[in-house]
């Protein structure tokens, strides 16, 4: 249409089904302390923390470096980076940093005395200066192989005839070459045979793929690897996202009595909807996060 090659719409007059809009769940300070405490890494731990004091979007949190934080505990958020393809990338990187938030404005909002002393001990602890992040991806190490038990074979039967109408014992290493099963018993046994032939020596294990990265935090690994593993071990009956952390920020300081103004400033965004049922009737947080 817009190129003028056809002159016909093809979907005017096609009506789609209308989508209803899901409630937005906003997670409670306790549901929160759950995943908080089943995050192993100090690091991470504070890292969530830090987002659920400050309701930054994921690419100005993990954008954050130790000279945007105020002795007098202001914080300015002023950049922010993005996750994009090397080809698309000035010198081939993956995260490329923007030195403007999304909204395009600057904005500067004052912490909990709290979560800035943690900070501070954070940036101690580690040697932190300037222009470094404050928070940096790990080293990245090899996965440990996960110990698997297989049943005695004489007590989970056989497996499905195969092409030659064989059937052999479930949890062996003719089940899972010969019968081409593969059930989590057969797929353990074949493993640890695997392990076995690696630990004397006799195969070379292809080496475990690390995510490129230049220190910044990518965010589908860590909502794979540290959140999502938290989220599961708390034992919540929904998953919620990091983004939902933005949520709970501002629905928190709003249960809390905050004008929506000045949330709508503190979150840098041009327009806020109120959270409607129990987000405005949602307990006081347990860490409640100052506001100028």
């Amino acid at each position: 249409m817009d190129d003028q090659v056809t002159f016909l719409h093809p979907c005017k007059g096609v009506r789609t089904p209308p989508v209803s809009r899901k409630p937005l769940r906003i997670i409670t300070p306790e549901q929160f302390d759950l995943i908080y405490q089943a995050i192993a890494e100090p690091d991470y731990r504070l890292l969530v923390e830090t987002e659920v004091e400050s309701g930054l979007r994921w690419g100005e949190l993990t954008e954050l470096r130790v000279r945007d934080l105020d002795p007098t505990q202001l914080l300015t958020v002023s950049r922010a980076v993005v996750e994009v393809n090397p080809k698309y990338h000035p010198v081939g990187g993956r995260f490329l940093v923007k030195d403007y938030p999304k909204d395009g404005e600057y904005r500067r909002f004052k912490l909990s005395e709290q979560i800035v002393h943690q900070l501070e001990t954070h940036m101690r602890a580690k040697g932190l200066r300037g222009d470094d992040l404050l928070f940096a991806m790990h080293e990245q190490h090899k996965p440990m192989a996960r110990l698997r038990v297989v049943p005695d074979p004489n007590e989970i039967g056989l497996t499905k005839p195969n092409n030659k109408s064989r059937r052999y014992p479930h949890g062996t290493l003719s089940g899972y070459t010969a019968g081409r099963c593969r059930c989590e018993h057969s797929r353990a046994a074949f493993a640890i045979y695997r392990a076995n032939r690696r630990a004397e020596g006799k195969d070379s294990p292809r080496t475990p793929r690390a995510r490129e990265t230049d220190s910044h935090i990518p965010r589908d690994w860590f909502r794979r690897a540290i959140w999502v593993p938290a989220c599961v071990e708390a034992g919540l009956s929904f998953t919620p996202t990091m983004r939902d952390l933005r949520h709970a920020h501002a629905s928190w300081l709003l249960a809390s009595g905050a004008d929506i103004q000045i949330v709508k400033e503190r979150l840098g965004i041009r327009r806020l909807r109120r959270p409607s049922g129990t987000s405005i009737r949602c307990p006081m947080p347990m860490r409640q996060p100052s506001m100028l």
